[in-house]
């Protein structure tokens, strides 16, 4: 099937087989970053580490998403989408698995830096995987069900950690990370490459990563991209891993009362993703974008200043909506923007040189926290949104369901 023919039709099995693998290798990455904010205070405790220390198990996971980014999503436009899964997917769950084994602080940032390499690879790989196997019309759709995955992976954390970590520890816990290595090898099996990559596989002998800077219109959109990807995963760890901790030292909640509470701040960010897409593909990128950056803004601000359980209830899963939908454009929009031969990278690089920033939140909000307060720590964070819609605004071209180059 040519290239032309997949942008026109409806997605056949071998498109929703992609869609499928990359769904679940996110919600993996979903559930290993959640559970490890629920565990800081047992591993903290446990390992006698500092609170700076413990929010840089975050940080050093994303840190080392950006070098797997670069590395994977350069093997994948060279070698396959699929086998580079493969191995991302195997990378991320061995080395979460070695984090049970962690006997100080130096072992386990090893652990979970290694760990973070395997995890920047798989969700550029994934997003081009699915963007290039699903037909223009849906290509947004398509993109915001794999960060669903991520969402299921997450809420599964917030109902599981609660039941599972009393019983098992956090070592049990970490050892749950086993897992995907299981779900690998069937990825392998039952996922084939995209046409539209195996017709131009090859085209350029130009190295991926520069075809992110061809020209100052493509160095532009990088930077933009840059931009919207650094302040959603900055606002998205910063609220997420410190979201517990807040609950249960402001309001006393208990951790399986806080786990509820995130669990419901997660349907709010699934509910979020499933229309982001939706809108996209309808409205365009750039107007989906601005109205959840705007959304962003106010939800946050709004959130801090909430003390009943009701009202937290609810603001969470408004705020959640708006804080994290946006994930559900950046597979349509990236793809939309660089050429099959670099696609990955750019998916990879970009996305992941947002999230090493982002691994930033968690540190940036501790440190506000203690020196104020969690309440101000996240009217603070409401304001990083306003960078985003001026990015949005100025260096994101509109390329809603063009085909891919």
């Amino acid at each position: 099937m040519t290239s032309s023919a997949v942008a026109a039709s409806s997605p056949d099995r071998h498109a929703v087989r992609a869609l499928v693998a990359s769904m679940l290798g996110y919600a993996m990455d979903g559930f290993d970053l959640l559970i490890l904010g629920f565990m800081l205070p047992a591993i903290a405790a446990d390992l006698h580490l500092t609170p700076t220390q413990a929010g840089s198990l975050v940080t050093w996971t994303l840190v080392g998403a950006v070098a797997g980014g670069l590395i994977f999503g350069t093997l994948s436009d060279y070698y396959g989408r699929v086998k580079m899964l493969t191995w991302t997917i195997l990378l991320f769950a061995v080395f979460t698995g070695l984090c049970a084994l962690a006997q100080g602080f130096g072992d386990l940032l090893f652990y979970r830096t290694v760990a973070g390499i395997g995890l920047g690879g798989e969700f550029g790989i994934g997003m081009a995987l699915v963007a290039e196997a699903w037909p223009a019309r849906q290509r947004a759709r398509a993109s915001s069900y794999v960060g669903l995955g991520w969402q299921a992976g997450v809420l599964a954390a917030a109902l599981l950690t609660p039941l599972l970590l009393p019983l098992i520890g956090w070592r049990g816990m970490f050892a749950v990370g086993l897992l995907p290595a299981v779900v690998s090898f069937g990825v392998r099996r039952r996922v084939e490459e995209p046409a539209l990559f195996t017709e131009r596989r090859s085209v350029s002998r130009k190295l991926p990563l520069r075809r992110l800077f061809d020209d100052a219109r493509t160095a532009r959109a990088s930077l933009g991209v840059v931009i919207l990807c650094s302040v959603q995963n900055f606002g998205y760890y910063g609220l997420m891993i410190w979201l517990p901790s807040y609950l249960s030292k402001t309001f006393g909640y208990s951790l399986t009362k806080s786990g509820v509470w995130t669990a419901v701040t997660v349907l709010g960010m699934a509910l979020g993703i499933w229309l982001f897409g939706i809108a996209a593909d309808r409205f365009g990128r750039k107007p989906a974008f601005l109205v959840y950056q705007i959304g962003a803004v106010v939800m946050v601000f709004v959130y801090s200043n909430l003390t009943t359980p009701f009202a937290l209830l609810i603001g969470g899963a408004l705020m959640g909506v708006f804080v994290n939908g946006m994930i559900g454009g950046y597979g349509a929009l990236i793809s939309e923007l660089y050429p099959t031969e670099a696609r990955a990278t750019a998916q990879n690089v970009l996305f992941n040189i947002g999230r090493a920033v982002g691994g930033f939140g968690p540190v940036a909000v501790g440190a506000l926290a203690a020196r104020y307060s969690f309440a101000a720590a996240l009217a603070l964070l409401a304001s990083i949104y306003l960078l985003d819609i001026v990015a949005t605004l100025f260096l994101i071209p509109e390329r809603r369901g063009a085909e891919l180059l």
